[in-house]
């Protein structure tokens, strides 16, 4: 995984007033952080990270760059990004330190890959997980995971432990939950009126042939 360069700045002021502030001159306020390593405020340039992060899907590990020691050439990982809940506008970054030498879990999105059996005979692909927890080292962490899809009869699921995984790449998990299944087709029932209705002219036609040969008879 190749680092995500992005220059940040540092910042001083407190409280929403002073946010609001940077925001209106097209930054956005975010602090870093890390493992033994207290809270620091810094600042973005919104259409920098709009440009190099926010189309990106899953983990990616980015190098900040900063005429600071403090923050220069740490890699970091988005670990939260706080939205306006109408306009969508950046509001808040969270970044966290990372060691590219140990270990670390993080979340993986699954991408299902091809066109099943199942779905071919009128089954519905249902995805039942987004993404997974995975622990590896940082540089190993994948865009996402490939699952194929295309053996899948209805009712067949996949598993956790049955995807295949980078080498290097563990899937962490407490229960080993369905990712995928095809349901079968839905067969929608005829309401009761419409049966009732369907029934009533064979009884119609059953009374009338039923009276038939009392005609007879009186002839």
């Amino acid at each position: 995984m190749e680092n995500i360069q992005l220059n940040v700045q540092t910042r001083t002021g407190k409280g929403k007033g002073y946010a609001g502030r940077l925001r209106r001159e097209g930054k956005v306020p975010g602090v870093f952080y890390g493992p033994g390593t207290g809270a620091a405020a810094l600042c973005v340039d919104a259409r920098e990270f709009r440009t190099k992060l926010a189309g990106l899907e899953g983990s990616h590990l980015i190098q900040l760059l900063s005429p600071l020691p403090e923050f220069n050439d740490k890699v970091v990982l988005l670990k939260e990004i706080q939205r306006h809940p109408v306009t969508s506008e950046l509001i808040h970054i969270d970044f966290y330190e990372v060691d590219v030498t140990k270990p670390l879990q993080t979340t993986v999105p699954l991408h299902f890959i091809g066109k099943p059996q199942g779905v071919t005979a009128g089954g519905l692909l249902q995805s039942l997980r987004r993404e997974i927890t995975v622990e590896c080292l940082p540089r190993n962490i994948p865009e996402f995971i490939a699952v194929d899809v295309s053996a899948l009869n209805i009712h067949d699921t996949i598993h956790i432990d049955e995807l295949t995984l980078p080498e290097g790449v563990k899937a962490i998990y407490d229960t080993n939950e369905a990712v995928v299944t095809v349901a079968a087709p839905i067969v929608e029932e005829k309401p009761a009126e419409a049966v009732e209705e369907a029934a009533a002219p064979a009884e119609g036609a059953a009374a009338e042939g039923a009276a038939a040969p009392a005609g007879g008879e009186k002839k």
